[in-house]
């Protein structure tokens, strides 16, 4: 298993994997973007250097290769300039063997948000990254780099991402996920491609080596579709289990149940110290006024439990100071345990979204993994603070603390991370945001959602949230009518 930290890589080994497939490539996303540019730098030429033309190119040059990509088919209303007709275009014009889908299977209000690519299953990726505009980053997140220009030639914020490549049984068993994601949108069976040698991107580096990986999902109860939260118990679990530290990053603090794990550990005299690391504020308007307001509401309650001084909340700068935007979804407890994947700390990642996220465990006797989670842990840190890894190390060393170290690694200029706190917000954001109204952890009838909030409200907050409800509404939501 290998962690790929940064879209920059990412692309690059995705497209050396296509490149190398005999069979099968089943590809599952939030938004996939035919039009983004894989290799920025240093590439072949006279290879496709798109994602859609790379796709119809190994399809065309392998007539025993099969190609299928299934989509959400409601990206576009978060994004409404995004471009979904060329995957709709590169359908109908290339090879049967050529397959895209969007997928709109699940209950109201929810999405689907796995992002995972299988290779003739024996190779496989699966994290936080999607191949969509606005991904493409280096781990120096240089300010005003010209390479992530994006189709319009709009430089893109800086965008820290993570995501993990996998062999072997584990990259089998996302196969066969992918494949039961590809019945329940279409309707129709995907038959395993017959065992084939191994392959690996050339130039990625396994962290780990003869290890069990664990996959867990969430999966909204929908028509023959059984509930699964694999996702939370992993999360709570493991934080209970927590003895000296837990790291987090995310791109939204907003789950309920998990902030009340930490708040629980914080309140301990003898618990661990909690990293978490957060974008400053959300990708957009409307993310930040749904998931920014709860995020200060569980900012207040975890602070409120920091009786004892173990928490730090930082967000990380550029050179330049400007926000990086974090997306990665990555939780390390101690030496003991790494999380990657596509769930986010909010609570419809919990139970309304389809989510995948991976796990690797340091068992007794494998003092090999304890030591390679600790060193995907201070990669990231190393990443956001701009010093080597070495010297982080020997500043935690010299604290006996991992937060000791960060609040003296952690500079007021340059690359860095820096201590913050959520801004504040109206109250009726805030009381919407209490309800868990527009971030539900579990699929509900809108109407009972909206009578649940407004009946949680004051007067003057109803009112303003009927103000607040029709701006959304006349900017993404058209078609509803609360009345």
């Amino acid at each position: 298993m290998a962690v790929i930290i940064d879209a920059a890589d990412y692309f690059k080994h995705v497209k050396a994997a296509i490149l190398k497939a005999r069979r099968s490539v089943l590809l599952i996303g939030w938004d996939i973007d035919t039009r983004i540019v894989l290799e920025r730098e240093g590439h072949d030429t006279a290879l496709p250097n798109e994602i859609g033309a790379l796709l119809k190119y190994v399809v065309q040059r392998n007539r025993r290769l099969r190609i299928r990509v299934l989509r959400w088919d409601k990206a576009f209303l978060k994004m409404p300039l995004r471009s979904m007709t060329p995957l709709a275009i590169l359908d109908m014009l290339t090879s049967r063997r050529l397959t895209f889908r969007l997928d709109g299977h699940h209950p109201a209000g929810a999405c689907h948000h796995q992002k995972i690519i299988v290779i003739d299953d024996v190779l496989a990726f699966c994290g936080g990254i999607d191949v969509t505009l606005n991904r493409w980053d280096t781990p120096a997140h240089l300010d005003d780099d010209q390479r992530r220009a994006e189709p319009g030639g709009v430089i893109p914020k800086s965008w820290h991402d993570v995501t993990t490549a996998v062999a072997g049984p584990a990259a089998k068993a996302l196969g066969d996920l992918a494949r039961a994601r590809w019945h329940y949108a279409t309707g129709k069976h995907v038959r395993p491609p017959a065992a084939l040698p191994a392959i690996w991107p050339a130039g990625l580096v396994p962290v780990f080596k003869d290890i069990e990986v664990a996959i867990a999902r969430t999966l909204p109860a929908h028509q023959l579709q059984p509930e699964a939260r694999e996702i939370e118990a992993l999360y709570l679990s493991a934080i209970a289990a927590a003895r000296r530290t837990i790291y987090l990053e995310s791109q939204y603090f907003a789950g309920h149940r998990i902030g009340q794990a930490i708040a629980d550990r914080l309140a301990e005299p003898d618990g661990p110290e909690i990293v978490i690391i957060n974008p400053f504020a959300a990708d957009g308007w409307l993310d930040e006024v749904v998931m920014g307001a709860a995020r200060r509401l569980l900012f207040e309650k975890i602070r409120a439990a920091d009786r004892f001084g173990r928490l730090r909340f930082y967000t990380p700068v550029t050179v330049g100071q400007a926000h990086i935007y974090v997306h990665a979804k990555v939780l390390v407890i101690d030496d003991v345990l790494l999380r990657v994947g596509s769930s986010n700390v909010n609570n419809r990642s919990m139970g309304l979204d389809s989510e995948c996220d991976l796990a690797v465990e340091a068992v007794a006797g494998r003092a090999d993994v304890a030591a390679a989670i600790l060193d995907v842990r201070d990669a990231l840190l190393a990443e956001h603070l701009a010093v080597p890894v070495a010297e982080l190390r020997a500043c935690i060393s010299a604290h006996g603390s991992l937060i000791g170290a960060l609040d003296g690694l952690a500079a007021s200029a340059g690359k860095t991370l820096l201590p913050f706190e959520p801004p504040e917000f109206a109250d009726a954001a805030l009381e919407m945001a209490r309800t868990h109204a527009l971030d539900p952890d579990r699929a509900e009838d809108l109407s009972e959602t909206l009578t649940r909030t407004l009946q949680a409200l004051s007067r003057p907050q109803r009112l303003g949230l009927r103000v607040l409800w029709r701006r959304l509404r006349g900017r993404f939501f058209g078609w509803i009518d609360i009345g």
